[in-house]
């Protein structure tokens, strides 16, 4: 048996050898022809999704696979063994995309022991339907040193994800966690890439919100990623607060538009939060914030992480946690724990930005970013999504090709880096430019700060001004008009800054929270100006509506 072994594994190193040489693995329609797409036949809509998928991404029909298995979130190890682990693995092999010898033992899960030397598979993709999270079993419990010697790491509750990711890891045990050899590996050698298989899921509280998974991907590739992001600091462990402060200064470098929150709590619901199309933050247990403003949308190919220890518990919630909820917000992108992960055994910020900045897959950058396997991590999304395919340059070229939407954000970008290559002039130029062709509030926030940085008060308040004219304003256009306001005020129009104030306060949908920092903003710039019963009748009814009035 052994010699056959080796020979298998030498035959199929020799086969992964060629192929990389080659340069064939990055090639998306290479890495599609080898993906993997798991459904629940007992779901018509887990089989549909597949199918969406595959026909979506050039991934042959064949390599849907569709096992019946349980209906719910959480199913025992028994159930994941007999319905999902062995006839999925069986199938592989048999398939010859798992490359494996079987015997006729098996281990006290009730999984057969294989001689295993590798697989060809690229990604394998989990559809809505398929079961979530697996529960701690005491009885398949086996103390696993140096592991298990910390109490938080005796269970072997995990991610049925996370499972399947070692289908080609002959019988590892199941107490506490399996360290990922891909993790933080800029160049893993092929013996460590034919160990794990890389998944990813398609799944949210929606059949509608899965399958948007998939055509946001393939949208976001068409036109590259586009819009602002957002890093949120203050968390409680230094530790992962270091880690976030780490994506913000990889950020900052790429010239996206950038807001950094460094209080204790998350971004509060009065934040600017247009356009988010990167998010890394912490640290609450369910979406607040603006994402729970009534008419968020996150943009085309938005990534989005939320640190938290039971961010996937369920990913049917529209509002619990957070992955569920990112999904049903239209993220493209996002990852999760369906359990108590403990923080270095979640999905590092810093590295799965870094790997996809790089170029990175989605299913790469995320098996590059978290430590363990066999443990409560989860990624959602197409694997095969790059949101960096296309490049800024190439987005510039065609940014009149883009949505109003959107353009702005190019915009945005360009305009930070003539900023950092030292042409600020330049930028307030290229600012007035396209407040001439194509006028857009962000722009012109932007421009009324570059014209202050350089002086020019008159151009300042033009560039306020027109946001102020607009006539009305979206959700996420208040906050820009607060902002204007402020300009409008540093600018020396106390007067137009107040009249914008009050038409905000105009706006029928205005919520509470933003009606109570309009009201209070005001009637300091009010008591200031020396108009006392504006002040008055304002600072009054801030009070009120801050009592629950």
């Amino acid at each position: 048996m052994f010699p056959a072994v080796v020979r298998v594994r030498f035959i199929f190193l020799l086969v992964l050898a060629a192929t990389a040489a080659a340069g064939a693995w990055p090639d998306s329609d290479s890495l599609a022809k080898r993906v993997i797409v798991l459904a629940n036949s007992s779901d018509p809509e887990s089989v549909r999704l597949a199918r969406y998928y595959a026909d979506k991404r050039g991934v042959p029909a064949v390599n849907v696979i569709a096992l019946p298995t349980s209906l719910v979130e959480e199913i025992t190890w028994p159930v994941f063994v007999s319905t999902l682990y062995e006839p999925l693995q069986e199938e592989l092999v048999r398939r010859q995309m798992i490359e494996a010898i079987p015997t006729d033992l098996k281990d006290p899960a009730g999984r057969r022991k294989y001689a295993i030397s590798g697989h060809h598979i690229s990604y394998l993709v989990v559809c809505r339907g398929v079961p979530l999270k697996i529960q701690n079993n005491l009885a398949l419990y086996r103390p696993l040193p140096p592991y298990t010697d910390r109490p938080e790491f005796q269970t072997n509750a995990g991610a049925v994800d996370s499972e399947l990711s070692l289908l080609a890891v002959p019988n590892y045990p199941l107490a506490a966690f399996i360290p990922n050899p891909l993790y933080a590996r800029d160049r893993p050698s092929i013996f460590e890439e034919s160990r794990i298989v890389k998944v990813s899921r398609l799944d949210g509280p929606s059949f509608a919100s899965a399958l948007g998974l998939v055509d946001l991907a393939l949208e976001a590739e068409k036109q590259g990623l586009i819009g602002r992001a957002y890093v949120d600091l203050g968390g409680p462990h230094k530790v992962g607060d270091a880690w976030f402060k780490t994506t913000a200064d990889e950020i900052a470098k790429t010239d996206f538009d950038l807001s950094v929150d460094r209080e204790p709590s998350t971004f509060p619901a009065t934040a600017r939060f247009d356009a988010p199309a990167l998010y890394f933050g912490w640290y609450a247990s369910d979406l607040n914030g603006p994402f729970a403003q009534p008419e968020f949308r996150f943009p085309p190919g938005a990534i989005a992480l939320h640190l938290h220890s039971y961010s996937a518990r369920s990913l049917n919630s529209v509002y619990q946690g957070w992955t569920g909820p990112f999904v049903a917000r239209g993220v493209t992108a996002t990852v999760g724990n369906v359990y108590e992960p403990f923080l270095e055994f979640t999905h590092q910020p810093h590295l799965l930005l870094r790997a996809l900045l790089r170029g990175d897959t989605w299913g790469d950058a995320v098996y590059y970013s978290v430590r363990a396997l066999s443990w409560q991590a989860i990624a959602i999304g197409d694997p095969l999504y790059r949101p960096f395919a296309r490049g800024f340059s190439e987005q510039w070229e065609h940014r009149a090709e883009l949505p109003d939407s959107l353009y702005p954000y190019v915009v945005l970008r360009e305009l930070h880096r003539l900023e950092r290559e030292g042409n600020a002039g330049q930028a307030l130029q290229l600012a007035k430019q396209v407040m001439a062709e194509r006028p857009n509030a962000p722009v012109a926030l932007r421009m009324a700060q570059l014209a202050a940085d350089a002086g020019s008060t008159d151009d300042a308040r033009t560039a306020a001004r027109w946001v102020a004219a607009l006539p009305v304003f979206k959700p996420a256009e208040v906050p820009l008009a607060e902002e204007a306001a402020g300009m409008l005020e540093r600018a020396g129009d106390a007067a137009g800054a107040l009249d914008l104030y009050r038409k905000l306060l105009a706006q029928p949908t205005l919520s509470r929270e933003f009606r109570v920092q309009v009201l209070e903003r005001g009637a300091k710039l009010a008591t200031l100006e020396k108009r006392d019963d504006l002040a008055a009748a304002w600072g009054a009814e801030a009070v009120r509506l801050s009592q629950g009035g």
